[in-house]
């Protein structure tokens, strides 16, 4: 069960496809019982159909007061033309324009301020439009998503088409153009695929497809596939099924009824020969290889067995790619094969990220070698088996959430003809042999000619394999001026489509009833401190182990020391080899993970519910008797400076570098990376690490949180091996030194050459998480960037086109954290967004009315029917509480302090901790084009950083 519903949720971009076989979907109302045998989980639902074709499925689902909507419509780009390319997404966003009935600005604003989170994706196979929003506006959804289906077409104007191409434009540089490696599905699918096959372009298309897209296009499109027989409607939560039926009638029982569209069929290909490509990539820093190969289409028999084949190559210490290339060869910090399979056809690709400088020929031959061996060699029944169980815990927490089930059962429905599909889905997986693995292995990878695709360095072009020829890759030019003007509030001129119901705005229903979940604390006998909390919808259990120590507590020159050893203590035990925990643990369905932060060092994992004492034993195995093995120390060694230096191509990652370094400095831990520097990390020694881990942790510092079904004297009983033999006197936790304010604002600027878009920071030190005012501000700050509906991305996206997000915001921390702005703006507007910047934060605290302070109100009190929801958001919870040691009813008290805020106190306090003359500017751009620009901006000579945030005198 491949669960790649999931990744609808990351939006649009390198999204996987979807699942279709052919399948019998006749029945009308069909009803699904749950089960609690992993052989027959299912889900609930009744699903049926409207007249005019709409397909609805139905989940009820009490235990929060929330309710998630999903419409599913089977278009994405594979039902593109050539020339059109790009288009499903283009239109998707469109969609989220206004309709003959919702207001402009609507459809983008009131799902926020009415507490719920929306969103939209596409991906090569369909495009999905999705809520989560508390009951009482459950209504409301109706009203905007069917308007949306049926009758947003008439609305669509030049400016919204103008102002939209510039967003989409925003997108694929952020996503694509100005990023390392972000050409690389380009490159492959224009040589994997032949010309004209639906997937031979990218879901995000050409963007001179997309320029030239007219208001006849999107009309054309909306006619051709936005009917209701080519959609699904998923309901998922709090609902009563009957009156929701009376609701969905009302609301989409009048859209004009359509034609299905025929399903396409599968395309699958072949290639004759294989193919090596290059392209010197300017953000890239470390070399990239892929090799991809042509599979089979999803559902198909072959591609479960194909699937597990992907982890059995790449996923674990015992993997022969990962014994190669990163254990034997050193070649690499890691390596990833895997199976994706969408509607019409699949790829097998296995990707290496190498070392700095290392050259991708012993790459790739180390790969064959690999291969060769596995052939050989095979794999153990218990490799089989642990995939298999981490399968059912990944179903588990899958559909944790009302909108994961929607997911879930939309897709089912639309690609497989059946919501509860999920049964024979995992039967398929379960069903998956050695012999099929190896079968799938010898007909698809053997000796099959692929794609392979070398990414390097711009300078650094003898590190390609050798053979390749150069990559058609376009970049695109960014031309001050270049882009179309718009006029944003346009509203077009047409008939209102006459219905029978009254599409007017519904009122909201009664307010949801939202209590926090009482959690339990209570001490242990050897010093720690547990809290519980039971959850027991599924068979599951979250737990996170906090101990409070970490990065605050390391050396200038071990910087890195915890984060390091936190990686180093998932690599076996004193008992136990790295392959041995990796059994151990995969074979309870488990997941355990040991990371190193700033404040503390974490055990976190999710197991199943009957599983958690062996679960346990293995935690303590881990903390208690690490294997501090030096051929893995010196391994990870080499991956987080790989890592460190792969962030030096990422400009939002320099940019927040350069931010903290500046805002803080060297000498305060906040100022420098938790992950360390070049410079330390290489000094860090075996015996660093078994230093720390010796004086630094301390069960008097402890805290385990659980979430799940499990009670506390199941808990106490799978720790006691624990509790006994962890002893230790407290750890000193030193404050942090008190951070300077900002006297003199600054603009520092750091080049990136070629850069299509330029990074944002704007901000000052604010406060402690704990402070008085932490939260007053928390709610001042919110209609500056606090959403889509706040200020900042009004004005830089809906009404500029100039980015694809600009956000503000606090974190809550044990220290003295920022207040940041930030955005990613296209490169040619970038003084015009800092001016917007010094505008919007400048004036805040004077325009600041009273209608900002009841949105703000309702949004937030609305938002806590949706925090917790899952055993993550609860586990989570109970860790913020134990980290910032807030009362257990911390949430009821913000509440408090929310409703009785009046206008007076949200001002001064914005004012007090959002003086945007206090603020120091980063900006992370192309130096040649746009540094003039930032000059006349600050007006006077920004300070020249480097990627690290250090000064320069000159570029």
């Amino acid at each position: 069960m491949t669960n790649k519903w999931l990744w609808i949720a990351l939006l649009s971009l390198g999204l996987s496809g979807c699942q279709n076989p052919p399948s019998d979907s006749s029945v009308s109302a069909e009803q699904q019982q749950a089960s609690s045998s992993p052989d027959t989980l299912s889900l609930d639902y009744e699903k049926y159909q409207l007249d005019n074709g709409l397909t609805v499925i139905l989940h009820q689902d009490k235990s929060d007061p929330l309710v998630a909507v999903s419409t599913l419509v089977h278009v994405g780009s594979s039902r593109e033309k050539p020339g059109r390319t790009g288009f499903a997404h283009f239109f998707e966003h469109m969609a989220f324009n206004d309709s003959e009935n919702v207001p402009q600005g609507a459809n983008r604003k009131m799902i926020e301020e009415l507490g719920g989170s929306r969103n939209g994706g596409t991906w090569s196979d369909a495009t999905i439009y999705y809520e989560v929003v508390p009951k009482d506006a459950f209504e409301k959804v109706m009203w905007i998503d069917s308007d949306r289906l049926g009758y947003m077409i008439n609305t669509v104007t030049q400016g919204a088409l103008e102002r939209e191409k510039q967003v989409v434009k925003n997108e694929k540089r952020q996503r694509v153009d100005n990023r390392p490696y972000g050409h690389t599905d380009h490159v492959i699918r224009k040589n994997l695929y032949p010309e004209g096959h639906p997937y031979s372009w990218t879901v995000i298309g050409e963007l001179d497809d997309l320029q030239a897209a007219t208001l006849s296009d999107v009309k054309e499109f909306y006619q051709r596939f936005y009917g209701p027989a080519n959609a699904t409607l998923v309901i998922a939560g709090d609902i009563d099924i009957e009156q929701t039926k009376v609701m969905v009638e009302a609301w989409f029982g009048e859209i004009k009824a359509s034609e299905p569209v025929p399903d396409m069929q599968p395309m699958p290909v072949e290639l004759e020969r294989s193919r090596s490509l290059y392209h010197l990539d300017k953000f890239a820093r470390v070399p990239e290889l892929r090799m991809t190969l042509p599979t089979v289409e999803d559902y198909h028999p072959d591609s479960y067995a194909l699937e597990i084949l992907g982890e059995i190559l790449s996923f674990g210490k015992r993997a022969p790619l990962y014994k190669a290339i990163v254990e034997e060869g050193k070649l690499a910090p890691g390596v990833s094969s895997s199976q994706d399979s969408s509607e019409l056809a699949g790829t097998f690709t296995i990707r290496v990220r190498a070392n700095a400088g290392q050259d991708l020929d012993a790459v790739e031959q180390t790969i064959h070698k690999a291969l060769q061996q596995f052939e050989q060699q095979g794999f153990s029944d218990n490799d089989l088996k642990r995939i298999k169980a981490r399968q059912e815990t990944s179903f588990y927490r899958g559909i944790a959430s009302n909108l994961n089930k929607a997911f879930q059962l939309g897709v089912y429905e639309e690609f497989a003809g059946d919501p509860g599909f999920v049964t024979e889905d995992i039967s398929r997986l379960k069903a998956v042999t050695r012999e099929d693995v190896m079968r799938v292995y010898q007909q698809y990878i053997k000796d099959k000619p692929y794609i392979l695709t070398s990414f390097v360095p711009h300078n650094e072009p003898d590190l390609i394999v050798d053979g390749a020829i150069a990559a058609h890759v376009k970049e695109e030019a960014i031309v001050e001026g270049a882009e179309q003007e718009f006029d944003a509030d346009s509203i077009a001129d047409y008939k209102k489509t006459p219905t029978l119901h009254d599409r007017s705005e519904p009122p909201l229903g009664e307010p949801p009833v939202v209590t926090m979940p009482e959690i339990s604390r209570s001490n242990i006998d050897n010093g720690m401190t547990l809290y519980h909390l039971p959850h027991n919808e599924l068979p599951i259990v979250e737990f996170i182990l906090r101990i409070e120590s970490g990065a605050i507590l390391e050396a200038q020159d071990k910087l890195g020391q915890v984060n390091l050893l936190g990686e180093l203590m998932n690599e076996g035990t004193a008992n136990k080899t790295p392959e041995q925990l990796e059994d151990a643990i995969g074979l309870l369905g488990a997941s355990i993970s040991v990371n190193g932060g700033f404040e503390s060092v974490m055990i976190s994992g999710t197991t199943l519910a009957r599983n958690f004492e062996a679960t346990m034993d293995l935690v303590t195995e881990m903390l208690l008797e690490p294997r501090f093995d030096e051929t893995e120390f010196e391994r990870l060694k080499a991956r987080r400076l790989n890592l460190i230096q792969q962030s030096k191509a990422n400009p939002s990652r320099v940019a927040s570098t350069a931010f903290y370094r500046q805002l803080y400095g060297t000498e305060h831990r906040v100022g420098m990376p938790t992950a360390g520097t070049m410079e330390t990390i290489s000094e860090l020694t075996l015996d660093d690490m078994k230093t720390f881990y010796q004086q630094k942790l301390s069960p008097q510092n402890a805290s385990l949180h659980v979430v799940g079904d499990i009670s506390e004297a199941q808990i106490r009983g799978a720790i006691k091996p624990l509790t006994k033999r962890w002893q230790g006197e407290p750890v000193a936790i030193p404050a942090l030194p008190d951070v300077e304010p900002i006297e003199q604002a600054k603009v520092f600027f750091i080049d990136i050459p070629g850069a299509k878009q330029s990074v944002i920071m704007a901000g000052k030190p604010a406060m402690e998480g704990r402070h008085p005012d932490y939260y007053p501000f928390y709610v001042a700050q919110n209609r500056l960037g606090g959403g889509s509906s706040a200020r900042l991305f009004q004005t830089l996206r809906i009404e500029k086109g100039y980015t694809y997000g600009a956000y503000s915001g606090i974190s809550r921390r044990n220290y003295v954290a920022p207040f940041v702005v930030q955005s990613q703006v296209r490169a040619n507007v970038t003084l015009e967004s800092l001016q917007l910047f010094r505008e919007l934060i400048g004036q805040y605290d004077e325009t600041y009315t009273q209608q900002d302070l009841d949105n703000t109100k309702n949004l937030l009190l609305k938002r806590n029917a949706l925090r917790f929801e899952t055993t993550g958001d609860l586990v989570q919870m109970m860790f913020d509480i134990d980290r910032l040691d807030l009362p257990l009813n911390f949430l009821e008290q913000d509440q408090k302090v929310l409703q009785e805020m009046p206008l007076e106190q949200a001002r001064a306090t914005f004012k007090k901790y959002g003086e945007e003359q206090q603020m120091h500017y980063i900006v992370v751009g192309d130096a040649e084009t746009q540094l003039p620009g930032v000059r006349e901006f600050s007006k006077s000579e920004p300070i020249l950083l480097d990627r690290d945030g250090k000064l320069l005198q000159t570029l």
